[in-house]
């Protein structure tokens, strides 16, 4: 089958929009026409035509918590925020800590999935922190990574094995960085918030020390080391650092954490509670800093859906998170594209080509002859998020109510149409 994207803007690498026809012939990008007649066009003229952006953390929920998400909804819900390809976390119950269930988790992606999902497998069994997986074997039943995102490893010994281990494969370790014996049972960040409101806080150290550790600890195995959704400016320091000496290290950054910090929580609203937590002004300053200057690597959306009922249960008793994969184009777009904080080249590039290309991904670029991951975004449109219209089941997320410009129209994954105006087409 082939589809003609007619009259789209794409973005040339000096970041100049050039109008340029796009094919998408038997899966795979073609800027020449095809010989075949037979051509379904589709007018997308004003609009950009990007890459199929790339999140490489997502929470799908599914086997276990399929109240809050499954690997359907959640892919509906990645196709309707324009991302063509998302990498799913382990913290499920079962966790993907086996070959079966990885094969299970695999099949079950086959026959649900909307989009491309790469899976991680957990760097210990059950996400305990005690015994090592299956490293080889959970390799050869496809995962993408290794990772206990939800939690941090505790031990130094048990992460400087598996980083040991996934260097071997030339595979990388993602990590939660969170300090347990500093947590002190924190439900927002430690500083001005927590004050005023009387709620435990979880200290910039938590997260900084881990990383301080890690980055170490990945020089010492040679090991490609990434690190989810940095939140503090000690963390940035300790990266930047890392990175000057040589050691590979990468990092993610949230929407979230970019766009919002603990002076923007509305007293104790528990759309504002997420792991991390919203830091400091100072922090979202240094982690913008972190994104332009490279040392923060890409932006990762952490969709972390949970039910309503979970989220009523106050600041201190509900669960971390909130969901992002439908919102985090026009929010960028909308406040640091529109605002000239960045360019749209550099926004396209955090959410495609340079996530892609630090896990050696197929995905992310607009080439000829790559693979037909499409997304078609008009720029001018404005709507106002409206967490009730999501796909996903989580509804729990701050946005609500803002106002933005930029959204996804179309999606196509292998050149085929997933998303089309509000719905998703297959």
């Amino acid at each position: 089958m082939t589809i003609k994207l007619e009259g789209g803007m794409i973005l040339a690498e000096n970041g100049t929009l050039e109008v340029r026809d796009v094919y998408m012939v038997d899966g795979r990008i073609q800027f020449a026409k095809p010989s075949t007649e037979d051509i379904t066009v589709i007018n997308v003229e004003g609009k950009l035509v990007a890459p199929g952006l790339v999140d490489v953390h997502v929470h799908l929920r599914e086997p276990g918590g399929e109240k809050k998400e499954t690997i359907e909804t959640g892919t509906k819900s990645a196709a309707a925020g324009g991302f063509t390809t998302i990498a799913a976390m382990p913290n499920t119950r079962p966790v993907p800590d086996t070959k079966e269930q990885m094969e299970w988790l695999q099949e079950r992606i086959q026959s649900t999935g909307h989009v491309r999902v790469l899976p991680y497998a957990s760097i210990t069994t059950r996400q305990l922190g005690k015994e090592l997986t299956d490293f080889g074997a959970l390799k050869e039943a496809g995962a993408f990574a290794f990772t206990d995102d939800g939690v941090g490893v505790q031990s130094a010994d048990m992460m400087l094995q598996a980083m040991k281990k996934a260097a071997e494969m030339n595979m990388a370790i993602v990590a939660h960085c969170e300090e347990n014996t500093l947590i002190h049972g924190g439900c927002v960040h430690e500083g001005k918030f927590s004050a005023e409101h009387n709620v435990p806080g979880i200290p910039s150290v938590c997260e900084s020390v881990h990383i301080a550790r890690d980055v170490l600890l990945a020089e010492a195995a040679n090991c490609h080391y990434h690190v989810c959704h940095v939140s503090t400016k000690e963390s940035v320091r300790v990266i930047r650092d890392a990175k000057k000496a040589g050691i590979n290290v990468t990092a993610e950054v949230s929407p979230h954490h970019i766009l919002l910090c603990e002076d923007d929580i509305p007293g104790l609203d528990t759309n504002f509670k997420m792991n991390p937590p919203l830091r400091a002004k100072e922090d979202q300053q240094a982690l913008w800093e972190g994104l332009l200057d490279g040392t923060i690597d890409f932006i990762a959306t952490d969709h972390a859906p949970h039910t309503e009922e979970e989220k009523s249960a106050g600041m201190e008793r509900s669960p971390f998170g909130i969901v992002g994969l439908e919102t985090a184009f026009p929010l960028l777009y909308t406040h640091i594209v529109k605002t000239e904080r960045a360019t749209l080249k550099q926004l396209v590039d955090w959410l495609t080509v340079k996530p892609a290309s630090t896990f050696n991904l197929e995905s992310g670029l607009l080439k000829e002859g790559v693979v037909a991951d499409v997304t078609v975004i008009d720029l001018e449109e404005e709507r106002t998020i409206d967490k009730n219209a999501f796909l996903s089941k989580g509804k729990n997320t701050p946005f609500h109510g803002w106002d933005c410009v930029g959204w996804p129209e179309y999606t196509f994954v292998d050149g085929k149409l997933v998303f089309e105006k509000g719905k998703v087409t297959v």
